[in-house]
């Protein structure tokens, strides 16, 4: 079965003092459990990248890199996605969709995946199913 795997998810796994760690280790390990295959986009690297080295350090930025990446199948948003989802973020007028959360509604429609690894909200409006 796949998942697709969102920053949110990411940088909180990452983050051993979040109130949310324990919860979505814990979703880690039953994905990992069930050997389901981990989809994400290279824009959910970039972000997740980002967001770690600035806010957990070049510890948390290397251990996404080294421990977590290489297990994820990396799909990479071509001009026409990114176009689209550009688009979809700006016809829905809102500050708090990102251009990142529309490649990946996008991404995982076209690939038929139902199960989201995130702890954003969004997922769940646009009717996916978020684990934890």
């Amino acid at each position: 079965m796949q998942a697709f795997v969102d920053t949110s998810a990411l940088v909180t796994l990452l983050d051993l003092e979040d109130e949310e760690h324990p919860a979505v280790a814990k979703a880690w390990a039953q994905l990992r459990d069930e050997s389901s295959a981990l989809v994400t986009t290279n824009y959910v690297v970039a972000e997740a990248s980002a967001v770690c080295q600035r806010r957990l350090g070049m510890s948390a930025a290397r251990a996404l890199w080294g421990e977590i990446v290489p297990l994820l199948s990396v799909s990479w948003v071509d001009e026409t996605l990114h176009r689209r989802a550009a688009s979809v973020m700006l016809t829905a007028n809102r500050r708090d969709l990102s251009l990142v959360d529309c490649v990946s509604f996008d991404v995982m429609r076209r690939l038929g995946i139902q199960r989201v690894f995130a702890l954003d909200e969004h997922f769940r409006e646009q009717g996916f199913d978020c684990l934890p």
